[in-house]
């Protein structure tokens, strides 16, 4: 199932069982309502943090914390220029070749690797996600509920029943959407016009503000669509984002009423490109692929392909020689915090401990709270049979940020190995449930309390977590 579509009557859904649980009926807005009426920000957010869990359900993310710190850098860059403070956003990465992107409900944007890949520019990425974040920003979603509050119970049933049947069979859960959509698909065309149309307009002022090239949008849609008459199936992110000639064009135009000048990537993009490359993509023997890449000189940024070389090397055991090559990237860059990681790791794996583990604290007095290097540093303490510094780490760690379902899956793993069960089985709980695994999640929580504990407060908070998820869990059986 296409992810714009299953956002779509995901949404729906969520909105639909939520509101008959507040209210005890469903109450449908009128014509004229505005979309603040229809959801609370509140209401936007909870959407999509329980969205996120499906989609983990369902597709693979892209776990390397350097990815996903340098996605979220970049996006927040962008939503911090976009004149909307009223939510945090979410950005995460697909671990998936084609070409998308896609918003959902309270701030959760979606970027596919292979869109990523396709970028020849970190303008042209920024202009995705400037795209995507103005669909939040505008309300488009909201809007679109307002929208749906014309349409009658047996039309929301219907699409209720394709998430169900599909979930078990796509293709009869294709039919039952094909089914039940004849009243939505008009509504749909509509909203999707004016939308796209509107998402471009704010999302290059964004650009230009963030300072970023605010004509890559127009050249990356542009590109994407002359690509597409080669393959037999445009990328999806045309089918989910309809370009027309016009369309570049008036892109083209509001570009136009700003100042030319060059606009430089940032070194960790091309980073993160080369690190996508080594995880989604297809190389039978990336070691060989990388050295001939160096070799021919036919690349965006030598320093990046170095730093993928060296990672491919450290995978392939050949330790030393990738210690060479992050040695020549660290006399460029001293304190590049991809490199004293990617050194610190080689370090442990060469079986140099306490080498490993003075540069990690070196790294450390550079960029306190650094949550990748934070991340690799308790990985190696763990690994050193060292959990108690490394649950002192993590949760220091854990007062400076919220944290994702990787992150409580490390802390849970230092907090059994140094001792503290209950402790473990609730951080691991809390893994299960941003993965979209409720059930496992009480399951967790069950056992943290029949562990013998003094701690009242402690058992009450894990009382009170799996009767919530209980509830939860009650209401997903229900879909």
């Amino acid at each position: 199932m296409v992810l714009r579509t299953y956002l779509y009557i995901t949404c729906i859904v969520c909105w639909f069982f939520g509101q008959s649980a507040m209210a005890g009926q469903i109450n449908l807005p009128d014509i004229g309502d505005s979309a603040g009426a229809v959801l609370s920000p509140d209401q936007e957010r909870r959407i999509g943090v329980e969205f996120l869990r499906r989609i983990r359900l369902n597709y693979q993310l892209v776990e390397d914390p350097e990815v996903n710190a340098y996605i979220n850098s970049l996006g927040n860059r962008l939503v911090e220029h976009s004149g909307y403070s009223a939510q945090n956003f979410t950005f995460f990465v697909i671990n998936d070749l084609s070409v998308n992107a896609f918003a959902a409900p309270g701030g959760y944007i979606g970027v596919n690797s292979g869109l990523i890949m396709a970028s020849e520019t970190e303008s042209e990425l920024a202009s995705v996600l400037s795209h995507e974040i103005a669909h939040v920003t505008q309300r488009h979603l909201a809007r679109a509920f307002e929208a749906q509050g014309k349409l009658n119970i047996p039309a929301l049933a219907g699409v209720i029943a394709a998430i169900i049947l599909g979930s078990q069979n796509s293709e009869l859960g294709q039919a039952t959407l094909a089914a039940s959509q004849g009243a939505l698909a008009q509504t749909q065309i509509d909203f999707t016009r004016s939308n796209e149309n509107e998402a471009d307009f704010v999302g290059i002022k964004t650009l230009a503000d963030a300072n970023f090239d605010p004509n890559a949008m127009a050249a990356f849609f542009e590109r994407l669509q002359q690509a597409s008459r080669y393959y037999s199936r445009p990328p999806e992110f045309l089918s989910t984002h309809p370009v027309t000639t016009s369309r570049i064009a008036n892109a083209r135009d509001r570009a136009s009423r700003y100042a030319y000048r060059q606009y430089p990537d940032s070194l960790d993009f091309h980073l993160v490109r080369e690190k996508l490359n080594l995880i989604s993509g297809d190389m039978q023997d990336p070691v060989r692929y990388y050295r001939a890449i160096l070799a021919s000189g036919q690349y965006l940024n030598q320093t990046a392909v170095r730093y993928a070389y060296a990672l491919a090397l450290q995978k392939a055991g050949n330790t030393s020689l990738a210690g060479q090559h992050i040695q020549q990237l660290l006399a460029t860059y001293p304190e590049k915090i991809n490199f004293l990681t990617a050194q610190a790791r080689l370090q442990l794996q060469s079986s140099q401990p306490e080498k490993a583990l003075q540069s990690f604290k070196a790294a450390l007095k550079l960029y306190p709270h650094d949550h990748v290097l934070t991340q690799y540093y308790a990985e190696a303490l763990l690994e050193l049979d060292r959990p108690s510094e490394a649950r002192t780490l993590l949760h220091r760690q854990r007062l400076a940020r919220q944290l994702d379902a990787g992150f409580y899956r490390l802390l849970s793993v230092a907090e059994g190995k140094a001792g503290y069960k209950l402790e473990a089985h609730r951080s691991l709980a809390e893994h299960y449930y941003l993965v979209g695994q409720t059930g496992d999640a009480i399951k967790q929580l069950e056992r943290a309390l029949k562990i013998k504990s003094d701690d009242f407060i402690e058992l009450s908070k894990v009382q009170a977590r799996r009767d919530e998820l209980k509830q939860l869990l009650n209401e997903e059986r229900h879909f």
